[in-house]
């Protein structure tokens, strides 16, 4: 009964678009990638991450119906009729390699567009206003760095030493993965 409800939903696909991606990608990652779906974000990529254990139908007609690519580990979801050119498949276990898997199938760009989505919530941030920058830490309005704001969440962030470590861990995979696609 799933897979014909599913198979209904080629109707509703848009034209495909992964094997070119001519525009930049937005992505669904399963629960299964979801460190991974934390890092896409991290580099700057509109990804929505799917918490709950939702049925294969559910995630594959949402990343249609949003013009996403779905992220999966899950091989019985990729042989879906409408999963062709709207999920990737990665076979691998640890986030690194599944960093680099995706970066094999897909031009990715670690360095996109850094820290500009909300971790929490997949929001673009924006600059804070001074009124916000006062829910901020005394030292961190006293300093001179940058200070965001997700207006989803009503949060303010600012790039701390978390961030510079994770800067260098985007660095690392872009120069590595690079360098592997012009091998």
């Amino acid at each position: 009964m799933c897979k014909s409800w599913v198979s209904s939903l080629v109707s509703f696909a848009p034209p495909t678009r992964h094997p070119g991606l001519l525009e930049e990608p937005k992505f669904l990652v399963d629960e299964m990638l979801q460190r991974l779906g934390r890092w896409l974000r991290a580099a700057g990529y509109d990804t929505v991450i799917a918490t709950d254990a939702e049925p294969d139908y559910y995630l594959l007609r949402q990343a249609i119906n949003e013009g996403r690519l779905l992220i999966t580990r899950d091989r019985e979801l990729s042989l879906h009729r409408s999963a062709k050119d709207n999920v990737i498949l990665l076979e691998c276990d640890s986030l690194e390699d599944c960093a680099k898997a995706l970066s094999d199938q897909i031009s990715i760009d670690w360095h996109h567009q850094p820290f500009t989505r909300c971790m929490v919530c997949n929001t673009p941030m924006s600059s804070a206003t001074n009124e916000q920058i006062q829910s901020a830490p005394k030292d961190i309005r006293d300093s001179d760095d940058a200070i965001y704001y997700c207006p989803q969440c009503r949060q303010v962030f600012w790039d701390g030493s978390h961030v510079k470590r994770m800067q260098r861990h985007l660095d690392d995979w872009q120069n590595k993965f690079t360098a592997s696609r012009q091998d």
